[in-house]
């Protein structure tokens, strides 16, 4: 029986996925899936979500709930999470905190003050969680939704004896299908090489039967990006790069020159987030799931190929895949440093998941995610070492907070969220 431990179970979003397409995969034969989180209605939702989805589709599992995460993980051989420490309510915080001082941010996951804090936040759990697996589960592989992902993957190789650790995100696959739909070819039949940190990578080759696509797409991206908002920056950041961004929609807190600027928000179609609709799409989401799980529902069970599934699929069966994750760089970009932590493409099979060699970026791109690598390496400096002065450090350096504020003001900023993340942070931050 193979034994996968969901930590942070109530993330709708990638906990149902993950759980239809396993269970979809009878080739696995039989499975468990140990559930845990710290919300206990919430785990109890997503456990009755977990047994109706075993009962509708037939799959040979068992699905056992925990209020101890040690238990959870004994004998694991997978542990799938993806952690919001503090919630929504404390997601809230990092927009609307900053937003009084006029800080805009779409996505406050990865970069800007509220990947920073987010950091502060997620990183010590995530610590916790692969030292629970070197004692509890020294084999078992840790495949990682957590943002921010660059911080986390990196702060569990500094901080624990786990290396098989991989960070698991959509936008790279996103961004292939994008592109071959502007190209009007099916993504399987394009070569692609993307590479560069997780949202913040590059598609670096883009070709068809050894021919570059990426002339061919020029007047498919300008009306794209004149019916999409979302698209204009990324058409921007590749006209002036040369290379096309993953994550188009959600990148503009990563750089200085947008979100302060009214008229660069405006043309560019940056989105600026807030508190209020953020816990509105919270409250939503759950009260769907509460409806659903009322009814019997196990809502759509249509596969999704979600990333944890295909990517414990392939390990187990020996079906070869290439899967984007990311991992610790140890050479793989030469001229970004060895212990960063990059998102490359993996080819996954029952030899294990093997990190593809790319060789040195272009340097402009290599510039970009050395900005981006600045505030990622304070930020888990901070945590690891309890210094409240480099996540200050990583706010006066982060490229949006600091084409915002001045320096007095970014400081007053970081003790605000301080204060408000008290609670949620580790004794050594508080």
């Amino acid at each position: 029986m193979i034994k996968i431990a969901f930590v942070g179970a109530n993330s709708i979003e990638f906990c149902r996925s993950d759980l239809v397409d396993l269970c979809g995969l009878s080739e696995l034969g039989e499975l468990e899936f140990a559930l845990f989180d710290t919300h206990a209605e919430l785990l109890g939702r997503v456990t009755e979500l977990a047994r109706l989805t075993v009962e509708r589709t037939g799959a040979t599992a068992v699905v056992r709930a925990h209020e101890k995460r040690a238990e959870a993980l004994a004998g694991a051989d997978y542990v799938v999470t993806e952690l919001e420490v503090g919630g929504v309510a404390a997601t809230c915080v990092d927009l609307d905190l900053p937003a009084r001082y006029g800080v805009r941010q779409p996505s406050v996951d990865t970069l800007s003050i509220g990947g920073i804090f987010r950091g502060a936040r997620t990183l010590p759990v995530m610590i916790e969680l692969a030292r629970d697996m070197a004692e509890h589960c020294p084999e078992a592989c840790l495949l990682s939704y957590t943002n921010p992902m660059a911080m986390s993957v990196s702060a569990v190789h500094e901080a624990t004896p786990l290396r098989n650790v991989f960070g698991l995100c959509h936008s790279v696959r996103e961004t292939h299908e994008l592109l071959a739909g502007l190209a009007g070819k099916p993504a399987g039949d394009i070569d692609f090489l993307t590479a560069g940190f997780n949202h913040q990578a590059f598609v670096l080759r883009f070709e068809h039967a050894g021919r570059s696509l990426y002339p061919l797409i020029e007047e498919a991206l300008s009306a794209a990006a004149e019916k999409t908002p979302g698209m204009r920056l990324a058409a921007e950041l590749y006209r002036r790069f040369g290379y096309f961004p993953t994550s188009p929609e959600g990148t503009a807190e990563y750089f200085p020159w947008i979100m302060r600027h009214d008229r660069e928000t405006e043309r560019l179609g940056a989105r600026i987030d807030n508190g209020t609709d953020r816990a509105a799409d919270h409250r939503r989401q759950w009260e769907t799931l509460a409806r659903d799980v009322a009814a019997g529902d196990a809502g759509p069970l249509d596969p999704t190929d979600e990333l944890a599934a295909r990517f414990i699929h392939s390990l187990e069966t020996g079906t070869e895949r290439e899967i984007h994750a990311t991992v610790r760089n140890g050479g793989l970009i030469p001229n970004l440093p060895d212990d960063a932590c990059v998102e490359v493409p993996c080819r996954v099979d029952a030899a294990g998941a093997t990190p593809t060699a790319v060789g040195p970026l272009p340097p402009q791109l290599a510039a970009l995610n050395r900005t981006f690598l600045n505030v990622t390496e304070l930020t888990v400096r901070g945590v690891l070492t309890g210094s409240r002065d480099h996540l200050r450090q990583a706010a006066l350096l982060d490229p949006n907070t600091s084409a915002t504020l001045p320096m007095p003001a970014i400081e007053a900023l970081c003790e605000e969220l301080f204060a408000a993340h008290a609670d949620r942070l580790p004794d050594t931050l508080r």
